[in-house]
């Protein structure tokens, strides 16, 4: 371990490993606190990011926060490393890669910034993001071109997709179709139309599977579908033939994290590899989706590193990250307030978190979306939510997350609505997914404006998908 020393209003502050070094100079949140890693003042916090600004980036590749030979998500990281990516910054300090990512964006040089994707590291963004502003956070991520595609495709300018998320209590069928109705009817759903499901059982995914399925061949609704189930509840349905379009899994930034989800790289690999046989695809060949969230590998006891120090929680998720990478997803995001207050305390602290989750996504090549949400017992409200989903759509955003009304009456937790789906577009000046447009179009869901018509029960688009929940 290197110890590291920078000397601020007279005052030397060492910082004894490079982990030590990345948690300290970590804008200030309380699952920091909890681990016992963060820094003790802005003093301390402020020498952390000095210190941190004059790091080689190639030190990365050399040391490294949670270790090789006990972690197999280091070692993926380290092995799949692309060096001819890595080459036009490899010379840079953490604190010359702020300020070159910077001046390209600036110029909208965005084939620089998306080329180094696979040359990038997980903690060099970390490390970078920890450098930010906010408002850096939006200008870099925005200039971070990541497009996917299965039936829609994800993730192209001027474009900021999203994932209809129709659970219900008890995964009722009626009630399920009811919400789908009401998210297409608002211009929702070309991201996923996507279920957390209330029971984890082969039967019933497959079972919600068809359900959703059916509604969009009936009506050739370019769009993917998804029933958030444990990759082996998944992995049995496809061995049933269920219609399966993408694979999920919750994923973290450990081996100890992905054991706590009851997952491996060999599973997840095997159940991609499953879901791509299928060629369900039209646009594209992208079939997982993961999702992410800071605090989850601490929240599985899984959070520490090389001499057993606390990771802060924002590097280790953006080591979630490179497991995401390694399998090519069609969606992946942040759950940004989804754990509660133990790691996000409150709304300054959920807003940071989120534009830098979606920016070091994106950084490492994925088409990153958000799930701009909180638990209730969290410091956070509406307003929070509205200048958070502004400002990633300012960013460039892949795709957020919408449910009615914005009450997830399953998970007990505060999300978007489609309405405010509906005002980030309009405020925006941003679009559906092209395919996704098309078919609001000849649906008569938008008018000659782009804006998603009021409807009443009797037109036709109504009519139909009325039919279809019936």
């Amino acid at each position: 371990m290197t110890t590291r020393r920078t000397t601020l209003g007279g005052h030397t502050h060492e910082f004894g490993s490079l982990t030590e070094l990345m948690a300290r100079a970590t804008p200030h949140r309380s699952g920091d606190v909890l681990a016992g890693c963060a820094a003790s003042s802005e003093a301390e916090r402020v020498a952390a990011q000095l210190a941190l600004a004059e790091v080689p980036l190639a030190t990365f590749l050399e040391e490294q926060v949670v270790g090789y030979d006990e972690d197999d998500v280091t070692r993926l990281i380290l092995d799949t490393h692309d060096a001819a990516a890595f080459a036009p910054v490899s010379g840079l300090t953490v604190g010359a890669f702020r300020e070159w990512l910077l001046d390209r964006a600036a110029a909208g040089d965005e084939v620089a910034i998306s080329g180094l994707a696979r040359g990038l590291t997980p903690e060099m963004v970390a490390a970078v993001s920890k450098l930010m502003r906010n408002a850096d956070l939006v200008a870099v991520a925005r200039r971070a071109r990541v497009v996917t595609g299965l039936r829609s495709t994800i993730g192209l300018p001027g474009r900021l997709a999203s994932r209809l998320q129709p659970n219900h209590p008890t995964d009722d069928a009626v009630g399920v179709t009811a919400s789908i109705l009401d998210g297409l009817l608002h211009g929702s759903g070309d991201a996923v139309i996507g279920i957390n499901p209330a029971t984890d059982s082969p039967a019933q995914t497959i079972a919600l599977l068809q359900l959703v399925d059916e509604v969009i061949a009936r009506y050739e609704i370019p769009t993917q579908s998804c029933v958030l189930a444990h990759v082996t509840t998944t992995l049995r349905a496809l061995e049933q033939g269920a219609p399966v379009d993408l694979v999920f899994q919750s994923v973290a930034g450990t081996q100890g994290g992905n054991e706590g989800f009851g997952v491996t790289l060999d599973l997840l690999a095997e159940a991609v590899g499953a879901t791509r046989e299928l060629g369900r695809g039209v646009v594209g060949r992208n079939v997982s989706y993961f999702e992410t969230g800071q605090g989850s590998a601490l929240s599985a006891g899984a959070h520490l590193g090389v001499g057993g120090l606390p990771v802060d929680q924002q590097t280790l998720e953006c080591r979630a990250y490179a497991v995401a990478r390694h399998f090519d997803p069609l969606l992946v995001n942040t759950v940004v307030g989804f754990i509660g207050p133990e790691y996000l305390y409150d709304g300054k602290q959920v807003v940071r978190a989120g534009l830098e989750d979606h920016l070091c996504g994106k950084l490492l090549g994925l088409p990153m979306g958000v799930d701009v949400c909180y638990t209730n017992h969290t410091d956070v409200d509406g307003d929070d939510t509205d200048t958070l989903t502004l400002l990633l759509g300012a960013a460039g955003c892949s795709f957020v997350i919408a449910v009615p009304g914005s009450d997830d009456v399953m998970l007990h937790y505060q999300s978007l609505s489609f309405q405010d789906v509906l005002t980030a577009r309009q405020v925006l000046g941003l679009r559906p997914a092209p395919e996704f447009e098309a078919w609001l179009t000849r649906m008569d869901l938008l008018g000659d404006d782009g804006r998603v018509r009021e409807l009443t029960p009797d037109a036709p688009a109504a009519r139909a998908l009325l039919a279809a929940a019936r």
